[in-house]
């Protein structure tokens, strides 16, 4: 089975009230799950990453444990640095990312095949808005 995440995270104030959100969608575009979370203060980037990981261990209660390693999962997201850092191109500086980083990996391993692209925010909507709904419940 395939599926497609859009995920988006965001911080009011740079650090700030954090929020993160995604879409989880299968292959005939059908809304399977959706994630909103609070983060507390947190940096943009941060949340970025938490809403990847959020959504991937969504997916992993949805799939039975045996299907995980046939599941390719492609993660769309407005944040190009993250997109690059998770394909490599970019390195991951700091400490608490790189820590965001070696988590998302352990989950993007369950997995048959995981993929990561950048797309327009115009594109990203869905997610944005349940980013935003999770820093309005902070505030």
């Amino acid at each position: 089975m395939n599926y497609i995440i859009n995920t988006d995270g965001g911080s009011r104030g740079n650090p700030g009230n954090a929020g993160a959100g995604a879409v989880i969608r299968d292959d005939t575009e059908n809304t399977v799950a959706t994630v909103s979370k609070f983060l507390g203060h947190r940096t943009n980037n941060f949340a970025e990453y938490e809403a990847i990981i959020l959504a991937l261990k969504e997916l992993a209660k949805l799939v039975p444990e045996n299907k995980l390693m046939q599941t390719k999962v492609l993660v769309k997201m407005d944040s190009e640095l993250v997109v690059k850092q998770m394909q490599g191109v970019y390195r991951v500086k700091h400490p608490v990312l790189q820590l965001q980083k070696a988590n998302l990996k352990k989950l993007v391993a369950m997995f048959e095949e995981v993929s990561f692209t950048h797309i327009p925010r115009a594109q990203n909507k869905d997610a944005d808005l349940l980013a935003n709904e999770a820093m309005d419940r902070g505030e």
